[in-house]
């Protein structure tokens, strides 16, 4: 966007310059939707990041962009507060065409490590002083990047079988060494999708995991850049999660694009859209429950397909409501797609029936689960996460707040009706696998608590009054050069997405911010020291979506 001239102490509106800490590294402003940018030099990165982390208390990465334009590629680093997530800057860092090449965040941020590996197998940006510079989504012998705008998309590639050799090649194949390289996945059921891990062993001990991603890359940002802002994209954000938290989806691009759109979302549809994505999150919570309990003490019989049933309750209800049963696409631009079904009082008793029972099987739950010794002897006090180093790789959701970090984007940065309802954030300062498991459970009643809430408004709503969209324009064409990031609390936490448009009908750049992306990036320091059994649970706890992961 166009430059605008550097501005004093304040933004000439009484507040506080967000980039006064670094005003001498500033080189232009931007005005993004969601925040104020600044362009740096692609050689200032480290200190520029490091100075508004310190002095600005922007101590959350939220989400790395890397794209190209016609003269110049760039990167941008949205940042947060995790105090106040509603604080956020952009630091937009040009690179030249010829010779793309920019300081690494990563000495900062580790959370940065994976996002600007992702940017540079997909864009091509180059990052000095990275840490391990290397593909992370495609093999490293694949020619070309394929967002690039010179990618040819023609070209045979080869994948060799020496790309799965340990990440040290030779290191535990030696004849001297003492190490063992284990190979977990890409097909295994305790990775929960197609996930490989490297683990090196010494003996017993697990001296170091390599999570190897990209065994699925869906092109899910490629096809939404593809579609229409009012109508083709909304589909694909149920993909990106299958075990049934795809409402949340829906919900994080439907709030970039009314923003962008600048569409009000009528009251009673953000009442319905608030019901409907709590039962989403129960959908999901409950499968990581059900298969938390296959993974750490291999109960089949009972805790999984007792959640499996609940899931099913949940399912009906959500396919009464939305038509599907799982890839769900009933969010629209401005609202939902229909009202709630008819005879009305029928389906919201059915509601109510199912939260009533609820409770009692909750206790179920525990009993099965978390007073079950020996689930208890296999997760507590194993995958520890400290609250530091949570948010050292940009952690959110259960994962963030089973290291006792109060961080929820439903309170903290309100949308929906989320404000308006007595709730409350959990968390569990026990930062193990045992606290992250307790922080899902107690989620479930607290849903339900918004759900309960939600039904008793809907119940009372005036006839009258009943509008499930607003007067949305048939075709959307955002300014050109618009830039936003906006991000909703789905299941598996911060899920966010980047949108820089172009002034046509269609995003130029559209990029996902995957909770799992970056959760998973934490699984070495949860799992190293520690056996693999430990590290098995360690993997469950987190409720890893590949979906989200590879997109």
């Amino acid at each position: 966007m166009s430059t605008e001239l550097l501005r004093d102490a304040d933004e000439g509106d009484g507040t506080a310059d967000p980039f006064s800490p670094i005003r001498e590294l500033v080189t232009g402003r931007e005005e993004h939707v969601n925040a104020p940018a600044a362009r740096i030099r692609p050689d200032a990165v480290q200190e520029a990041l490091s100075a508004l982390r310190a002095e600005g208390d922007y101590d959350h990465l939220a989400c790395v962009t890397a794209q190209e334009y016609e003269g110049r590629y760039e990167s941008i680093y949205h940042l947060r507060s995790y105090d106040d997530p509603t604080r956020e800057v952009s630091v937009v860092v040009p690179a030249d065409r010829e010779d793309p090449v920019s300081e690494s965040a990563a000495p900062v941020f580790h959370t940065a490590d994976w996002h600007e590996r992702e940017a540079y197998d997909l864009v091509g940006i180059e990052y000095d002083d990275h840490p391990d510079l290397r593909r992370i989504l495609l093999p490293e012998t694949w020619q070309g990047h394929p967002l690039s705008t010179d990618y040819d998309k023609d070209r045979p590639q080869i994948a060799a079988l020496s790309e799965n050799e340990p990440v040290e090649p030779g290191a535990s194949a030696s004849v001297e060494s003492d190490t063992m390289l284990l190979n977990i996945g890409p097909h295994h059921p305790a990775t929960h999708g197609v996930l490989h891990l490297q683990v090196t062993l010494d003996g017993e001990d697990v001296i170091g995991v390599e999570p190897d991603i990209g065994y699925i890359h869906r092109c899910e940002e490629q096809m939404a850049q593809s579609g229409t802002y009012r109508h083709q994209i909304m589909p694909y954000p149920d993909r990106w999660d299958w075990g049934g938290g795809g409402l949340l989806n829906e919900w994080a691009y439907a709030r970039v694009a009314e923003d962008l759109a600048d569409v009000e979302v009528p009251e009673y549809a953000r009442v319905i859209r608030t019901m409907s994505a709590e039962l989403s999150r129960i959908l999901s919570h409950m499968l990581a429950m059900g298969a938390y309990a296959l993974d750490v003490i291999g109960d089949f019989t009972a805790t999984f397909m007792y959640a499996i049933q609940e899931r099913e309750r949940v399912q009906d209800i959500l396919e009464d409501l939305t038509g599907q049963r799982l890839m769900f696409n009933y969010f629209r631009l401005g609202g939902v797609a229909w009202d709630l079904p008819e005879p009305r009082e029928e389906f919201l008793g059915g509601i109510r029936e199912f939260l009533d029972g609820l409770p009692r099987r909750i206790e179920e739950y525990h009993d099965l689960l978390t007073r079950n010794e020996i689930l208890q002897l296999r997760t507590i006090d194993t995958g520890t996460l400290p609250p530091s180093v949570a948010k050292e790789y940009g952690t959110t959701g259960p994962v963030l707040r089973g290291s006792g970090v109060d961080y929820d984007l439903r309170r903290d940065d309100p949308y929906g009706y989320y404000d308006e309802l007595d709730w409350d954030v959990v968390t569990e300062d026990g930062c193990d696998n045992y606290s992250r498991l307790l922080v899902r459970m107690r989620e479930v009643e607290e849903s339900a608590r918004i759900v309960g809430q939600c039904v008793d408004l809907l119940d009372d709503w005036p006839e009258d009054d009943r509008t499930v969209q607003a007067n949305v324009p048939r075709t959307i064409r955002p300014d050109d050069d618009a830039e936003i990031y906006r991000a909703v609390e789905a299941a598996k936490g911060e899920l966010g997405i980047y949108v820089r448009a172009d002034g046509t009908d269609k995003p130029a750049r559209f990029k996902i911010r995957g909770p799992s992306f970056s959760n998973l990036q934490a699984l070495p320091e949860m799992a190293e020291g520690e056996s693999i059994p430990d590290l098995v649970a360690a993997l469950g706890s987190l409720d890893t979506i590949m979906g989200e992961v590879d997109r």
